[in-house]
C-alpha cells in the first residue's frame, strides 16, 4: 500500500466517485447551473468595484494547492473590459508563492468578499504576470507603483449564496469569538521558524529588511 493510501486507512466509507456524492446530494437546480457566465457584466462589476478583499487560489505543475490574501481600497481589482481583471501585487512577504506556480500553471481562481455582504463572487481564468507599466501607474497608491500586475482572462464567473457567511456570523460582532488570546504573525514566525528572537526583534528586522511596508 502507498504511503498516500495510508494517510486515511482510519476512515471508513470514502467516497471516490461523483455518483456517490450525487445519491446523497441530488443534482442541483438548472438555476445554479446556468448562473455561471465566462464574462464580467453588469451584476459581477458592481461587487468587484465595491471589494476590498479577494483570495487568490493557484496551483502549481504538481496540482498541489496554494491560497493568497490580497486587500486593498475598494475596486481595487481593476476592471479592463467584460473578460480581463488586473490585480496590483504591493508588498509582502516575497514568498511569490502565487507566482512561481502561475509560471508552470497559468490558472487562478478568486473570491471577491465585501464585508457585510453574505453573497460572494467567484472568478476563474487564466492568468499573466505582466509589468506593463501604464497598467501599473495606473494602480498606484499614495505614489507607490506595483512592480508587478495579475491579468486574468475571465473565463467562468458565478455568485455564491450566502449560506456559509450566515453559518459563519461573519459579520455579526456579537457571535464571534474572542481572539485576544490567539498568536499574532510575531509569535506563529518565532514557533515556526525556531527563532532565537523576540517580537520586538524579529519587527524591527521586518522594518530594516522593508517587509513591514504596506505599499
Amino acid at each position: 500500500m502507498s504511503t498516500q493510501s495510508q494517510r486515511f486507512t482510519q476512515f471508513d466509507d470514502i467516497v471516490s466517485s461523483l455518483g456517490s456524492i450525487r445519491q446523497v446530494l441530488r443534482e442541483p437546480m438548472q438555476s445554479v447551473i446556468d448562473k455561471q457566465i465566462d464574462h464580467i457584466d453588469a451584476v459581477c462589476r458592481s461587487i468587484i468595484e465595491k471589494t476590498p478583499f479577494i483570495v487568490v487560489a493557484s496551483a502549481g505543475a504538481n496540482g498541489y494547492p496554494d491560497i493568497s490574501p490580497k486587500g486593498d481600497p475598494p475596486g481595487f481589482v481593476r476592471i479592463l473590459d467584460e473578460k480581463h481583471l488586473a490585480i496590483p501585487d504591493r508588498p509582502g512577504n516575497r514568498r511569490v508563492d502565487t507566482f512561481k506556480n502561475l509560471l508552470d500553471n497559468p490558472y487562478v481562481a478568486i473570491i471577491f468578499l465585501i464585508p457585510g455582504k453574505g453573497e460572494t463572487l467567484r472568478v476563474t481564468g487564466e492568468c499573466r504576470i505582466v509589468r506593463d507599466i501604464s497598467l501599473r501607474e495606473s494602480m498606484a497608491i499614495k505614489g507607490k507603483v506595483p512592480d508587478f500586475a495579475l491579468v486574468v482572462h475571465v473565463e467562468r464567473v458565478l455568485i455564491h449564496c450566502p449560506k456559509c457567511v450566515i453559518r459563519a456570523g461573519l459579520w455579526e460582532p456579537e457571535s464571534w469569538p474572542d481572539a485576544t488570546s490567539t498568536p499574532g504573525i510575531d509569535e506563529a514566525m518565532i514557533a515556526h521558524a525556531k527563532l532565537d528572537l523576540t517580537p520586538e526583534e524579529l519587527y524591527q528586522a521586518a522594518v530594516e529588511d522593508g517587509a513591514a511596508t504596506l505599499y
